[in-house]
């Protein structure tokens, strides 16, 4: 018998959160805690590698640990909380979630180096957006430029100032 990964089948991972979180509150004698609709969406996102047995403990790890009846994302287990989503079902706003939980985890761990919260964060910003237009134009400097809103000499600096491998043609 072969059953897919959750990854898979998306849509069974809110019946089955919502039975796994009603069995645990029994079994702990504790009260079923209910998903936000931005907490369900973040782990209907998640790659789940451990499958259903991963889920299930979970959901006991969370009706024991969660302050309140109702989850929110600032509740999950830190493995969870730092993990890229597979797929993005809400781009921006899960863009804007991510961002601002890594900013308050600088924040948190006063990880500010010198150059403060967006000193830190504006390189790492400008490597990814660089990386993921070279990657869209094959390489092509000239159009990468164009499309970040740049001048070719302005990527080639940024690039250099960022140590990546400036292997790329230039049209």
């Amino acid at each position: 018998l072969h059953l897919p990964n959750l990854e898979d089948r998306r849509e069974d991972i809110p019946p089955l959160l919502a039975h796994f979180l009603k069995t645990a509150a029994q079994e702990l004698g504790e009260e079923t805690k209910i998903m936000l609709p931005e907490t369900l969406r973040y782990l209907c996102s998640l790659p789940w590698p451990g499958n259903v047995r991963q889920l299930e403990n979970f959901c006991r790890w969370i009706t024991v640990m969660a302050t309140g009846r109702d989850v929110h994302l600032s509740d999950l287990p830190p493995e969870l909380r730092h993990t890229e989503p597979e797929t993005v079902n809400s781009g921006t706003d899960q863009w804007h979630q991510l961002l601002g939980r890594w900013a308050e985890n600088r924040l948190l761990a006063n990880d500010l180096g010198d150059d403060g919260l967006l000193g830190g964060a504006l390189p790492v910003f400008e490597r990814v957006l660089i990386e993921a237009t070279l990657a869209h134009t094959s390489g092509r400097k000239r159009d990468a430029a164009i499309l970040l809103g740049w001048g070719r000499n302005t990527l080639t600096r940024k690039m250099q100032e960022l140590d990546m491998d400036s292997a790329g043609s230039e049209d």
